[in-house]
């Protein structure tokens, strides 16, 4: 669609011409449409009073927006993950009730008068803070992305699952409120720790299988919230109520769920998920740790797999997501021919640190098929790599941090499939 040319303005040349999908629909619309023309079922009585539903639900006409999980993936469900249906939402509030889960020993019940969070280690004064002490603390509110580790970690071989709900949609993003864990680690007191530059926490859930892991204490003591709600709400079961901690912009697994213990250290625990699991292989056998911060990535999500294109050619409105764990999105490129030339996309607002960004390409889509990709840069110069460029540096034996360019093959007749364009 050329600048002079208004989606009006086609539609109103469509209508003229009498051709192709979007003309046929437009002729149809010259007859009565009894939709508009008859008063209509919903409009000749009363619909459901107030107190139907005490707690807001969907309707059902979109009880097709749901996580979902892959069966073979895992051995049971107690020690999984199911994904966001990002192919089906717009903006970038993910709803907790569409926000995957990712569990070690399953989502447990802890009510808010049992729950305790214990800092000890290196610290002045040993404390246990209650749920209500912490709502006495000052809080803050940020909006941060939880993106696990193994998000599109299935995609290193090559093209594997047809979605993208199934690809990338190991992320939400929401918006936290909590108490800085700065607060509550200064209120305990770090004297007794000395020097802070080479200390440590060590975090545990109250889950079975407590997800312990290591954080620097420089991250600690920066951005890392305990949150007790989620999008103006208490958090869901699954996300960890009555509380979590929130790392923003590292891998998921740092994101304690039931958080019960923070441990100032003198080093690292090296627990398994830091040592065996969540490390990078590389090509030669060896893994590399510590490698904690998401770098920047996007993914088209319409049209893709599961949103093709049903309406035929004609104005078409490509979107997506990119996020950053390293600082705020600036720009983001979508091809159409599998990377050979890149347009501009449009940012809906400014990027925000490690917090999802929605881009559109507004286009005219001609029917012929196209190779669908997206390219995110944030605010460090970073620019987001071919899955070519990572298997330069490691090889195809990883699982995490796979942050390549997706690509989608659009065929003329709508349907997208999942290909590799390395």
């Amino acid at each position: 669609m050329t600048d002079k040319t208004s989606r009006r303005n086609f539609l109103a040349s469509s209508f003229a011409a009498g051709a192709a999908v979007t003309v046929a629909r437009g002729a149809q619309a010259a007859t009565p449409d009894p939709l508009i023309t008859q008063v209509q079922p919903w409009a000749q009585g009363f619909g459901e009073g107030v107190d139907a539903t005490p707690y807001g639900l969907p309707i059902r006409f979109e009880d097709d927006v749901i996580r979902r999980n892959v069966e073979w993936l895992t051995a049971d469900t107690i020690s999984s993950v199911n994904f966001t249906p990002i192919h089906a939402l717009d903006g970038t509030i993910t709803p907790q009730g569409c926000a995957f889960e990712r569990h070690h020993s399953g989502a447990i019940e802890l009510k808010k008068e049992d729950y305790r969070l214990m800092i000890n280690g290196l610290v002045d004064t040993p404390l246990v803070f209650t749920y209500a002490d912490l709502e006495r603390f000052p809080r803050e509110n940020h909006v941060y992305f939880c993106e696990c580790a193994a998000n599109t970690g299935m995609e290193w071989a090559g093209a594997q699952l047809n979605g993208a709900q199934f690809t990338h949609g190991m992320i939400h993003n929401m918006e936290y409120t909590g108490v800085p864990l700065r607060t509550l680690l200064e209120e305990a007191g770090l004297n007794t720790a000395g020097d802070l530059k080479d200390k440590w926490i060590f975090v545990e859930g109250a889950d079975a299988s407590s997800n312990g892991r290591s954080i620097p204490m420089e991250k600690a003591l920066d951005d890392c919230l305990i949150a007790f709600k989620a999008n103006g709400e208490a958090l869901r079961k699954e996300h960890g109520y009555p509380v979590r901690l929130v790392v923003p912009g590292w891998e998921g697994n740092m994101w304690i769920k039931w958080i019960r213990r923070i441990e100032v250290t003198d080093t690292p625990v090296e627990s398994r998920e830091e040592t065996s699991k969540y490390t990078d292989t590389m090509e030669d056998g060896s893994s590399r740790k510590w490698t904690w911060a998401m770098d920047a990535k996007s993914v088209v999500t319409s049209p893709s797999p599961q949103a093709p294109i049903t309406h035929g050619s004609g104005p078409l409105v490509i979107s997506g997501l990119a996020w950053s764990g390293r600082g705020a999105i600036t720009r983001v490129e979508v091809s159409k021919d599998g990377g050979m030339t890149w347009e501009t996309a449009r940012l809906a607002k400014p990027g925000e640190k490690m917090a999802l960004t929605r881009f559109y390409l507004d286009t005219d889509w001609d029917g012929s098929e196209m190779m669908l990709q997206s390219r995110a840069m944030d605010d460090t110069g970073y620019i987001q790599p071919t899955k070519a460029q990572l298997r330069e540096v490691r090889g195809l034996n990883s699982i995490y941090h796979n942050n390549c360019i997706q690509t989608w093959l659009v065929r003329s007749n709508g349907e997208a499939e999942n290909v590799e364009v390395s």
